[in-house]
């Protein structure tokens, strides 16, 4: 029997980001394997997805936000392990890419014996100045190729039927949490497109900012709470950094992240140290639209 992979997120507003999910998943996936969760009602989302399987919750209250979007996303992970082998787990500005040298499919890939979840090691794609807009029908590789690498964006992304994301990580229960399997395969990238479109980014900031000013416990922190701030921040910081290859750049960060992840018996969760890194790089063409296919 072949295996089945689907993909999930869900989303709220921030459309250029979910054009560039759907483009990504459905060339290697197949739309009809694709679940975008719209998290308030907006009819938008069918037209940038038209063939995926979209399904609209309410937006009545936003108490307790991260801790409820991730129980809303695990119990219809666990409705899809019904049909599915893996579940792609991403937020919609989160393309996980192969370097085709390791890895031709999704399919390849998870064909190994992995664990409960896999790792991908993560960057920020960033728009340099001087750059325009990326249309929502291109590619955001064709226009976009300075990144970050991050230990923040390394999540886990890949889940089997028996495994729940938590906190960027896999939760695996406190009795597992010391000893449970932590993957992070070579070739493997998790691509965070925030900072790729600046001008996506003004449009997105305001629901942010919504989020975070609302009434009630658990709400997102900073980066959404004064979402200007610290967009500035970053660009400041990414502009002062030195440029260096590719390869030195991704040695570096994969040698530090793939080992010696954070384990929570507490919380029973497994993820990558939030390492940070003061080099910028520059994408190698595979990154390209190319024919990757399950």
């Amino acid at each position: 029997m072949s295996m089945k992979i689907c993909a999930l997120t869900m989303v709220y507003r921030d459309h250029w980001a979910l054009s560039q999910w759907y483009m990504h998943y459905s060339s290697q996936l197949g739309a009809k394997n694709l679940f975008v969760i719209a998290h308030g009602r907006d009819d938008k989302i069918q037209n940038i997805c038209p063939e995926a399987n979209v399904i609209t919750i309410p937006r009545d209250e936003l108490d307790r936000f991260d801790y409820i979007r991730a129980k809303i996303m695990n119990d219809f992970h666990s409705t899809l392990t019904e049909e599915y082998d893996w579940t792609i787990r991403t937020d919609a500005d989160e393309l996980i890419c192969l370097d085709p040298s390791h890895y031709s499919s999704f399919v390849e890939l998870l064909s190994k014996r992995w664990g409960p979840a896999v790792f991908a090691l993560g960057f920020e794609l960033v728009e340099e100045q001087g750059q325009t807009p990326v249309p929502m029908d291109t590619c955001v590789f064709d226009e976009r190729i300075a990144a970050l690498f991050t230990g923040h964006y390394s999540k886990a992304w890949a889940f089997r039927q028996d495994a729940r994301a938590l906190r960027h990580g896999m939760e695996v229960g406190k009795k597992r949490a010391s000893r449970a399997n932590f993957a992070m395969p070579e070739g493997v990238y998790l691509t965070h497109l925030k900072f790729a479109d600046t001008a996506a980014l003004a449009k997105a900031n305001p629901h942010r900012k919504e989020v975070a000013s609302s009434e009630g416990t658990g709400m997102p922190g900073t980066a959404w709470a004064s979402p200007h701030v610290e967009d500035q921040r970053f660009f400041s910081r990414f502009r002062s950094f030195q440029s260096i290859p590719w390869e030195t750049a991704r040695n570096k960060a994969y040698r530090q992240l793939s080992v010696d992840p954070v384990r929570e018996p507490n919380s029973g969760t497994v993820r990558a140290r939030g390492l940070r890194f003061e080099a910028t790089t520059h994408l190698p063409e595979w990154f390209k639209p190319g024919e990757l296919k399950t």
